[in-house]
Formats: structure tokens, C-alpha cells, sequence
């Protein structure tokens, strides 16, 4: 098609209102809620322009940008409306667009009022695709928009040409990861390190981060330990016209199951939860001071809807500011709470860890520490929990873990995995137990010194780190080099595999050339006579816990039937994998490995037993 087919398909498309507009879901992992939906638009899906990067294009060669991004609000005002959706409505706006002499200014919020949608229920996206050189101009618009009432979103973080710039200049409430960094996250330390960078400058200038893109449950479970909570991608959802309304299937089953972690920073939520009654968003604001009159020690109060889903919290500090103003009390009295509450509040469910509250907790910059936050459950009103109180047992927590950690990994120690087993067993939960071994580890030692064996230790220690999901999983050093490792069903095979393949490239460093050459180093063994030993590989004895097998054994007797497996598998030369499945309870006193295939050049040799 030409450039001027495509310019009367564009003139078409504007005169005859053929935009079709999607929506994509925007999850909130720590409230399992949806915050909001980002809006879309495709040209119609005979039409040339029916992709979004042709349908922009073409306006901006047209010099019709602006007039495009208004008949896309449009639609998008206009179907958000139609179908009811709650949340917050995301719209991708232009810089350039807002800079263009023929854009109007407050065509926006008529909009919104026609639709019947509040402006705080919408959060401008700025998607930036050329360079914008006028700050000025651009930071009045944006002052603007915020006047009225909307929120603001950097969109692409990274890849624009000055997106860091408009971070600092217009200090968004919300900032959009580009798609980049978020692909592969789970296999690039770098774009690790780009994303924890970004957790720091949001956390100081007070925006939340969303991860967009997200097409891999490794990605989203990697950004989800980093301390990402809003997440957006084809994993989740699609763009779709009618998206769903509530979270629903949209996580991954294991990110949703409600398992208590393996830490010692799980269910400790129910410690901290104060009981205590809520106020219904019409109460008279004279009824809720004279609460606070009468409980001298009470800091905070939720706000519920009819459903008991909290939709609010009042702090006493903050209502006697309010009420302290000149006539502030004759103004509110009659008035319902719900005009002085705030809406800005941390809810968070009963079963989640004491880890990811104190990330919420920590990534909220205005939260006071001597505030409140909400508990619930299935997201209605449960009773409160104050801060200091996380801070605490956050507290006591790392004091106990530090007590009993490997002092040169700083692991885990015997009495955090006794404790880490003994949970695994009266969860009844199946799980793969792995007694983790390094062979020719002594002789290394004996070669090399301990100081290098320190750091294949360390080595070892990262690479189990790196294969692990600290929301369902646990790693624990035992002493040595003999390691503990609880995983999920799942992909257990699989990301052992990938433990060694790790471990056998990250060792390459460690050896002198000729050893690495020959594959092969000489030292003296337990009889004090010098050996040809070969190159460090690792030895796993692994115990699949079936459920039904764990009111049929204690912690101790786990552990020895791991340490069983490490020992069946110490005996194959080189990487190696022994496994004992608890299947036939009956008789776990019992061991009869069957060989299972051979090593190869890129497999571990692999024994299976059946107890």
C-alpha cells in the first residue's frame, strides 16, 4: 500500500471512529487483585493500519498525532465505561503529542466526565518514541494533568531517548520497565542488576514499578523475589475486549497455591494481627473521632465497603490535622468518613510471608513507622498489623537465622534445615528433597588450598541460590561441602540440570591450565598415596516426599534417606543423580537402586530406587 492509500485508511479511520480498543490486566502479586487495565488500540483488522506501530506511524508522518491519541482515548474512555471495569484505566499518551500546537487541553477530562469516570481512576502513560527536548513545555502539561487529578506513568523505562530525564523532571507515581530487561531476566545477572538499580531510584523519588512484557513464569518468579508487586505481560493475559474482572487464573498455579514458605519467615502474620472493629465508608466522620477519643492507643482505622473489602484507613494523626484547620470540624462532622480517609494504604493477605510484607512495607516510601496496615483474608477486613511490629520479629528473625547460619556461606545451618523438614512434613506437602555433594572436593583442597576451596564453596553456594524460588523452596548448607536443597515437583529434574551445568562452567576459573587440559589433577588420598583424581563434579542424592509417605517419617529420618541417595550416588564417577521416591512407604528401610541411563556429554549419570 502506498503512502497515500495509507493516509486516506488513516482519515478514514478517524472520520468513521474504526478504533478498536483492548485491554491488558495490570497485576497487583501482594493484594492478588488487579490494579488496573492499560488500554490499547488497533486500526480495524481489514485495514492496512490495523497494527498499532503502521496506525502511529502514519499519523506522525501526518502531523495527526494528536488528533489519532484523542479518538483512541475515546474509544477507550468509552469501553472501560461500557463494561464496568474497576481499577484504574491506563492511556498512552505522546509527549510530543501534548507539545503540538493543535492539541487541546482539557479535552481529556471532558472525557472522562462524559464517560462518568473519575480523573483518579486514570493514570496517564507517556510512551516516548522520538526525542523531547522541551522539559518546560512538557512538565507544565504534565503539571496539568495533575491538577486535574490524574496520575502519571513513564512507559519503556530504558528504552527511550531521554526516559531518565523524565523520570527525574516530572517524578512519575508509576515507572514501566521496558520489555528488554524483562526477557530472559532469569538468565541475565545484568539485567538483574539494571532492575534492582531501578527498585532503589523508585523506592527514593516514590514511584511504584511495573514489569511489563512478562511472557515466562522464570521471569515473573525472579521479579517477584527482586520485590517487583505489579506485573503485566501474555503470561498473565492478553489484550483482549473484554478482560477478565478479577485475578482469577491469571497467575501461575505455584505463585497462587498458598503454601506457606519453607523459611522461617512464613506464617508469622497471625502474630502480629490486632483485632480490632473497622468503620463502613458513610459512618459520620464525628462518629470515628469520638472512636479515637475513646481508645487512646488506637492509631489507625479501616474503611470498608458493604462486601468488608477495606477501600480506605484513617490515622489519627492525620483526621486531627484535617478536623485541627479552621472549621474543619463543622465542615466534616455531619460528613461521611469516606471524604477524609485515605486512599492510599498497604493491604495484604494473612497467608502472606513475613518476607514479601516487609518488601511492601520497605517500597512504600510514605508509609509512617508508626502506621498501620490491613489484614485480610480473600481480600475482606480481617484487623490490623503496625509496622514496628514487622520490624521486630523481622528483627528477631535475622538474629535466630544468623545464630544457626554457615558462617562462610552464610546459608542456612543443621538447625534452620531441621526445622525446614520437619515444616515439610506437617504441611504434608510433596517435595523433592537433595542431599547436594562435591566430588574430589578433599584432594582439591589438598592441591589448591583451602582458601580456593572457600571459593568453590562460595561458587557452589551462588549456583543453588541461583536455582532456587525463596517463596517455595529452601537451601541450606549442612557443613563442608555437602549441601541441602527442598524444590518443588514441578521442574525439579530440570533445574538440577541446570545446577550442574552451572556449577561445571563457573569451576573452569578455578583450576591451573594443564589440570583443565588433562582433565584430571594429582593429590594424595586417604591413605596418604598420590591419586589421579579428577576434575570437581557434583554427587546429588535426591528423596521425592510423597504426600501420603509424610505422617510416615520424622525430620531425621528425611534426612538420612537423603543422605542414603547422596551415598548411591558418590559411587557413579562424575555428575551424578541417585533418586529415592517414597512412593511404597511401606518399606523405607529398604533401598534397590535400578540403573537408569548412562552420562553423557551433556547428562548426569542417574540411578533411581523406589522405597
Amino acid at each position: 500500500m502506498t503512502v497515500t492509500e495509507q493516509l486516506s485508511a488513516l482519515t478514514a479511520i478517524l472520520a468513521q471512529s474504526g478504533l478498536h480498543s483492548l485491554f491488558q490486566p495490570i497485576v497487583c502479586l501482594s493484594e492478588r487483585r488487579i490494579l488496573g487495565y492499560e488500554a490499547l488500540s488497533r486500526g480495524p483488522s481489514n485495514s492496512p493500519l490495523h497494527s498499532p506501530v503502521n496506525l502511529f506511524t502514519i499519523a506522525r508522518q501526518a502531523g495527526r498525532l494528536s488528533e489519532l491519541e484523542i479518538a483512541c482515548r475515546e474509544s477507550a474512555c468509552r469501553r472501560f465505561s461500557a463494561q464496568k471495569l474497576e481499577g484504574k484505566l491506563f492511556l498512552n499518551v505522546s509527549p510530543e503529542s501534548l507539545l503540538e500546537p493543535t492539541h487541546q487541553p482539557g479535552r481529556t477530562l471532558q472525557l472522562l466526565q462524559h464517560y462518568g469516570i473519575e480523573p483518579s481512576q486514570v493514570v496517564i502513560e507517556l510512551t516516548e518514541q522520538t526525542p523531547t527536548d522541551d522539559f518546560q513545555l512538557l512538565y507544565n502539561a504534565l503539571h496539568h494533568y495533575r491538577a486535574m487529578g490524574f496520575s502519571i506513568a513513564l512507559d519503556d523505562l530504558g528504552a527511550g531517548y531521554s526516559s531518565l530525564r523524565l523520570w527525574s523532571e516530572l517524578r512519575p507515581d508509576y515507572v514501566k520497565i521496558d520489555r528488554h530487561f524483562i526477557d530472559g531476566i532469569h538468565q541475565d545477572a545484568v539485567k538483574r542488576e539494571f532492575v534492582g538499580s531501578i527498585l532503589q531510584i523508585a523506592k527514593a523519588s516514590r514511584a511504584q514499578v511495573i514489569a511489563e512484557g512478562i511472557e515466562l513464569a522464570e521471569e515473573l518468579s525472579v521479579l517477584t523475589e527482586m520485590g517487583v508487586d505489579l506485573v503485566q505481560g501474555y503470561l498473565l493475559c492478553r489484550p483482549q475486549e473484554q478482560p477478565p474482572r478479577s485475578i482469577g487464573a491469571l497467575l501461575p498455579r505455584h505463585m497462587d497455591a498458598g503454601l506457606p514458605p519453607l523459611n522461617d519467615e512464613g506464617s508469622a502474620l497471625g502474630s502480629l494481627l490486632i483485632a480490632q472493629p473497622a468503620v463502613a465508608s458513610d459512618t459520620p466522620t464525628a462518629e470515628v473521632l469520638e472512636a479515637f477519643r475513646r481508645q487512646a492507643n488506637l492509631n489507625s482505622l479501616a474503611v470498608l465497603d458493604a462486601q468488608d473489602h477495606p477501600v480506605g484507613i484513617v490515622h489519627r494523626h492525620s483526621l486531627s490535622e484535617a478536623l485541627l484547620k479552621p472549621f474543619g470540624t463543622d465542615l466534616f462532622a455531619r460528613k461521611p468518613i469516606s471524604r477524609l480517609m485515605s486512599e492510599d494504604f498497604l493491604a495484604v493477605e494473612l497467608n502472606q510471608s513475613l518476607q514479601q510484607v516487609s518488601r511492601l512495607l520497605t517500597s512504600r516510601a510514605r508509609q509512617r513507622i508508626e502506621e498501620d496496615f490491613i489484614i485480610t483474608v480473600n481480600g475482606c477486613y480481617l484487623g490490623m498489623g503496625r509496622v514496628i511490629d514487622v520490624l521486630k520479629l523481622i528483627t528477631e528473625l535475622k538474629i535466630q537465622q544468623a545464630r544457626h547460619a554457615n558462617p562462610l556461606t552464610l546459608l542456612p545451618g543443621n538447625v534452620p534445615i531441621q526445622q525446614c523438614l520437619a515444616r515439610v512434613l506437617q504441611q504434608g506437602r510433596e517435595a523433592v528433597i537433595c542431599y547436594v555433594d562435591i566430588d574430589s572436593f578433599k584432594p582439591f583442597n589438598d592441591i589448591y588450598g583451602y582458601s580456593r576451596g572457600d571459593e568453590v564453596l562460595l561458587c557452589l553456594a551462588q549456583c543453588l541460590n541461583e536455582r532456587v524460588d525463596p517463596s517455595r523452596d529452601f537451601v541450606g548448607h549442612i557443613g563442608g561441602d555437602d549441601f541441602l536443597l527442598v524444590l518443588g515437583v514441578e521442574d525439579w529434574r530440570k533445574r538440577l540440570q541446570q545446577l550442574l551445568e552451572d556449577f561445571q562452567g563457573q569451576c573452569r576459573r578455578f583450576y591451573r591450565a594443564e589440570h583443565l587440559d588433562e582433565g584430571v589433577f594429582i593429590s594424595w588420598n586417604r591413605q596418604g598415596q598420590r591419586q589421579e583424581f579428577p576434575l570437581l563434579s557434583l554427587s546429588i542424592g535426591v528423596v521425592h516426599l510423597r504426600a501420603e509417605a509424610c505422617a510416615l517419617l520424622d525430620a531425621s529420618q528425611l534426612a538420612e534417606l537423603a543422605s542414603q541417595a547422596k551415598h548411591h550416588a558418590k559411587h557413579i564417577p562424575g555428575y551424578s543423580l541417585h533418586l529415592i521416591d517414597t512412593l511404597n512407604a511401606g518399606s523405607l528401610d529398604s533401598v534397590a537402586p535400578v540403573q537408569g541411563p548412562g552420562p553423557g556429554p551433556d547428562r548426569p549419570a542417574d540411578t533411581t530406587a523406589t522405597t
